[in-house]
C-alpha cells in the first residue's frame, strides 16, 4: 500500500528541526522510520509533512560523562549493541539491543525513535525505567529533563509535547554491587515482547539494598513492578525470596489481552520473566 502525499524536510541541526516543527505543527519526526513508515503505508498515519532528523549533528553517539552514560537520541540499536562504553558501564542495554528485531532493524532503528514512539511491547522503555534513566527534551524555549518514571504516559504516549524533540538519554553508570538483566518472552515473528522484564539490583552486606524492576509488553505502557521491588529490599537474595517477591507481581486486570496472549497468561509470563531477570541480575552483581 502507498502513503498519502506529504512534504519532506531534512533538518541539519536541532535548532532547524525545532523551527521546522514550529512551522509545520502537524508534521511527524522521522528517525529510523521502522515504526512511522509502515504506519503511513497502512494509512494508520497520514502526516502532511515529515521532518527527517536522522542526520542531525550531535544526536548520535555514546559517551561516559562523570557517573552517567549519555546516549544521543539518533544512536542506532546496533551502536548500542556493540558499544564498549555500555558493556562496561551499563550492561543491561548491551543485553537488550541484540534482542530487537533483526540486523536490518538494528542498523536503522534508533534509541530515541523507539522511546518517543513508546510502543507498549518495545524493549527499551522497561530498561530505562529499571535503570532510572532521564530524557533530555528540547524545544524553542530551551531544554528540560524528564525522569523515565514520568516519561511513559500511555499507549504510544510520552511526555514529549508537540513542538519538542527528544535529544539524549542519560543513564546512571553501574556501581559496585549492582547487577543488571533483561528477560523477555518474544513474539516469534516480530520479536516484540509479549512480556519482558528488566531488573537492576544492588546488594550490600549480604542483602538487597535497592531494586528497580520494570515490565514491558504486557501492559498499556512500560511500568515499574513496585510490589516486587519492595519485597526484595532488605532481604537476603535467595531463590526462595525472589520466588515470593515475584508471585502475583501484577494483576491481570492491569494487563492487555489479545490474540497473542490473554491478560492472565501475560501475568504469568511477567512472573516468570521477573524471576529470571532478578536471579540473573543478582548473579552478575559485582
Amino acid at each position: 500500500m502507498y502513503t498519502t502525499e506529504f512534504d519532506y524536510h531534512r533538518a541539519g541541526s536541532v535548532q532547524e528541526a525545532l523551527a521546522l516543527l514550529a512551522a509545520n505543527p502537524d508534521a511527524k519526526l522521522l528517525a529510523g522510520g521502522h515504526s512511522l513508515i509502515p504506519a503511513m503505508k497502512l494509512r494508520l498515519a497520514s502526516p502532511p509533512a515529515l521532518i527527517d532528523v536522522s542526520k542531525v549533528a550531535g544526536l548520535r553517539g555514546i559517551r561516559l560523562e562523570g557517573v552517567e552514560v549519555v546516549i544521543g537520541a539518533m544512536t542506532t540499536h546496533r551502536d548500542v549493541e556493540f558499544s564498549d562504553v555500555l558493556r562496561a558501564a551499563c550492561p543491561l542495554l548491551s543485553q537488550v539491543a541484540p534482542l530487537i528485531g533483526d540486523p536490518m532493524v538494528r542498523n536503522r532503528g534508533t534509541v530515541g525513535g523507539a522511546l518517543a514512539h513508546a510502543d507498549p511491547a518495545a524493549d527499551y522503555p522497561a530498561s530505562m525505567l529499571a535503570l532510572g534513566a532521564s530524557m533530555t527534551i528540547a524545544s524553542t524555549s530551551g531544554e528540560r529533563t524528564v525522569p523515565a518514571d514520568e516519561f511513559f504516559t500511555g499507549m504510544f504516549e510520552t511526555a514529549v509535547a508537540p513542538g519538542e524533540l527528544l535529544t539524549e538519554i542519560r543513564v546512571p553508570a553501574a556501581t559496585l554491587g549492582e547487577g543488571q538483566a533483561y528477560e523477555k518472552f518474544a513474539h516469534p515473528a516480530s520479536r516484540y515482547a509479549i512480556a519482558g522484564v528488566a531488573a537492576v539490583v544492588r546488594t550490600q552486606g549480604g542483602s538487597v539494598s535497592s531494586a528497580r524492576v520494570a515490565m514491558t509488553g504486557a501492559g498499556y505502557h512500560a511500568m515499574r513492578l513496585t510490589k516486587v521491588e519492595e519485597a526484595l529490599v532488605g532481604q537476603t537474595p535467595t531463590p526462595e525470596v525472589v520466588e515470593a517477591a515475584v508471585r502475583g507481581a501484577v494483576s491481570p486486570d492491569e494487563l492487555l489481552g489479545d490474540h497473542f496472549a490473554s491478560a492472565e497468561y501475560r501475568a504469568h509470563l511477567v512472573e516468570v520473566q521477573a524471576r529470571k531477570a532478578i536471579l540473573r541480575a543478582l548473579g552478575s552483581a559485582g
